[in-house]
């Protein structure tokens, strides 16, 4: 089933350098996927053929940022998926902004 989702990963610390260091934990881990994935200023983008693996990079996720150091971690995650066919991939969708 391909499937896109973005998430974004709020760890509950005190300082903004806290913040930067473990989403940037967080974002490593979602490279070392081999996905394709996206990172924008507010969350990061990853598109694959594997709606499960995709929902089990979402919940790893929280996991990284919790090894990092986070007391507490809020995540939002927006998912679409499409058991049969294609769905807009991400250089579909933002391709044309790309400097």
């Amino acid at each position: 089933m391909r499937a896109s989702i973005a998430i974004q990963v709020l760890p509950a610390v005190d300082t903004d350098e806290e913040v930067c260091r473990i989403v940037d934990e967080v974002i490593a881990y979602i490279q070392s996927t081999g996905l394709r994935c996206e990172v924008g200023p507010f969350e990061t983008t990853i598109e694959g053929d594997n709606y499960d693996q995709l929902m089990d990079i979402a919940k790893e996720c929280q996991h990284v940022a919790i090894r990092a150091g986070a007391p507490k971690v809020s995540a939002y995650i927006k998912v679409v998926c499409r058991p049969e066919g294609e769905i807009l991939s991400i250089d579909q969708k933002i391709g044309k902004y790309q400097r």
